[in-house]
């Protein structure tokens, strides 16, 4: 066998290599497992991680919903006399700042989530943000409908994270 021609179906991996990757991997794998001396360790540090990036996209979606919901809106408020452009221009700034923050809230969220998941998620937290937003910033009128709203996205947070 030639060690230096490439697989066939890896085009640039030789066979070499690829041995090497595979026991590069499982001395890693051996020494993970004399550090946690049985699997519950590993599973206790895998769901500390898995929360620890849910966690941290939740708190990073609520910032960029904070910034969505007042690049969106807030301009109905501040903004009534101004030219329709004015308003745009200052919610495309306000925007550029939730792009920022919610680009690694998802990118952090798709690791452990999928995009239903992410989605539903993000949902959620727009209206957690936006209610209390149209009811104390854009002095609106609480109704029971944002209730019924409400209850129907804690449905779809239990059905789509439920498997």
């Amino acid at each position: 066998m030639d060690f230096y021609r490439p697989c066939p179906f890896l085009c640039s991996v030789t066979p070499l290599e690829s041995l090497l990757k595979r026991f590069k991997f499982q001395q890693v794998k051996n020494q993970t497992n004399r550090l946690f001396k049985n699997s519950a360790d590993l599973d206790n540090i895998d769901n500390k991680n898995h929360m620890t990036k849910i966690l941290q996209t939740s708190l990073l979606l609520v910032i960029s919903n904070v910034f969505m919901t007042f690049a969106w809106y807030a301009h109905l408020k501040n903004l009534r006399g101004e030219k329709w452009y004015v308003a745009a221009l200052l919610s495309w700034g306000i925007a550029l700042f939730e792009y920022l923050v919610q680009v690694p809230a998802n990118r952090i969220g798709y690791q452990e989530m999928n995009l239903s998941q992410l989605k539903i998620l993000q949902e959620a937290i727009t209206l957690s943000i936006f209610v209390p937003f149209s009811v104390l910033y854009m002095q609106q009128p609480i109704k029971l409908d944002y209730l019924w709203a409400a209850l129907c996205i804690l449905g779809a947070v239990y059905f789509v994270f439920k498997t």
